[in-house]
């Protein structure tokens, strides 16, 4: 059984970057796709990224394509989420969670069966 637990937000003025991390502890993390997901204030929870099991795939929102990177480490267990050129639209609480599902199903929060409790990332005007 897998914990995530995140780290890396804070608050950044347009135009920053920020690298938001994961570390997985328990269970066997080259066993799962990785994926981050979002929720705004009011809004429902959102796919952002998800890197497959052994890295080879990636996929992006729409919305994040050019200016956000996952990628993994597994030597230390741990995912990342760089974000470049951040918006005040990417204003939200950041999860990291972790699926055995098939590749085919990373983009369902439902899909997804472990998660970190969030880290808040605010993007100032």
């Amino acid at each position: 059984q897998a914990q995530l637990a995140e780290s890396g937000g804070g608050l950044v003025q347009a135009g920053g970057s920020l690298r938001l991390r994961c570390l997985a502890s328990g269970g066997t993390f080259s066993s799962y796709h990785m994926g981050w997901f979002r929720q705004a204030p009011g809004k429902e929870r959102e796919f952002v990224a998800a890197v497959s099991r052994g890295g080879g795939g990636k996929d992006y929102h729409d919305a994040v394509k050019g200016r956000f990177t996952i990628s993994r480490d597994s030597a230390k267990n741990m995912v990342y989420l760089q974000m470049n050129t951040l918006e005040p639209e990417d204003t939200a609480v950041y999860y990291c969670a972790a699926t055995t599902s098939d590749w085919g199903s990373h983009i369902s929060e439902y899909e997804y069966t472990y998660w970190g409790r969030g880290t808040q990332v605010t993007v100032s005007t």
